[in-house]
């Protein structure tokens, strides 16, 4: 496992220098660019400032691990369903220009008055167009567990299942609904284990998730991607994130003296 961060929110002000910089600083070998960001590694870039992103991060230690999207495919409306699958289909791209192994798709709900098998299944079916085109560029397409009531494990699950794709994978998102009523994340693991492709994890250091049995199962399924911090800013951010660092490697059982 290696770690990371989501620009969201920690970078969000953070030029790729800055971040690239931070990331060395601070011990994090892969960063995930979410749009809308300072960083600007946007749709509207040209085939020049693309590859002066990819050469960047070449000449850095530092992973492009993923770019962060906000493409969904729940809205009942066709026409918007359309839009979002050709705009993830052209974020793909652009992931592929500027070397991102993936992008991050998610569904952001569940709508009123739709049978939500329906709505499972034109997500899934969403998702397998814009995994097909992207495994064809060497682009990995995420699905963020994520949205009211549309993180529901056993409905990202029909998702992929109605993807039917090996290119359709999982965000893993570290929300409260992986949890059952002991707290445990045992069957929402199960369900998602052999999708799962990123992780996304938030206050660590903060007894609100089963963190340790999170990473134990990760291990388990020899899971050697990236987890990646989504936390919110920090006034200290680089001191932050050295204890974070230090809560991982902890977390993982990577701790040793001297580095």
């Amino acid at each position: 496992m290696k770690l990371g961060m989501v620009t969201y929110n920690m970078g969000k002000d953070m030029t790729l220098p800055e971040l690239i910089d931070f990331c060395q600083k601070t011990g994090l070998e892969g960063v995930e660019l979410r749009t809308s960001h300072k960083h600007g590694v946007e749709l509207e870039l040209s085939k020049e400032e693309r590859a002066n992103v990819r050469a960047m991060f070449a000449d850095s230690p530092v992973t492009l691990a993923g770019l962060g999207s906000t493409y969904e495919f729940h809205n009942p409306d066709p026409v918007k369903v359309k839009e979002n699958i050709e705009g993830a289909i052209a974020y793909a791209q652009l992931a592929a220009d500027v070397g991102a192994q993936g992008i991050k798709v998610r569904p952001n709900g569940l709508p009123e008055g739709v049978p939500v098998e329906k709505t499972c299944e034109q997500i899934g079916k969403a998702l397998r167009q814009i995994a097909t085109f992207a495994e064809g560029i060497g682009v990995q397409v995420r699905l963020e567990v994520h949205g009211k009531g549309s993180s529901d494990p056993g409905l990202v699950r029909k998702m992929m299942d109605y993807a039917d794709h090996p290119n359709a994978l999982v965000c893993w998102n570290s929300n409260a609904s992986d949890m059952d009523e002991n707290k445990s994340i045992d069957k929402s693991f199960e369900l998602l284990k052999h999708k799962i492709a990123l992780v996304h994890i938030t206050d660590i250091g903060i007894y609100q998730y089963p963190w340790q049995d999170l990473f134990n199962k990760l291990k388990s399924i020899n899971y050697q991607g990236f987890c990646l911090a989504e936390i919110s800013y920090n006034e200290q951010p680089e001191r932050f994130m050295k204890y974070y660092r230090t809560l991982f490697d902890l977390y993982t059982g990577r701790y040793h003296w001297p580095q």
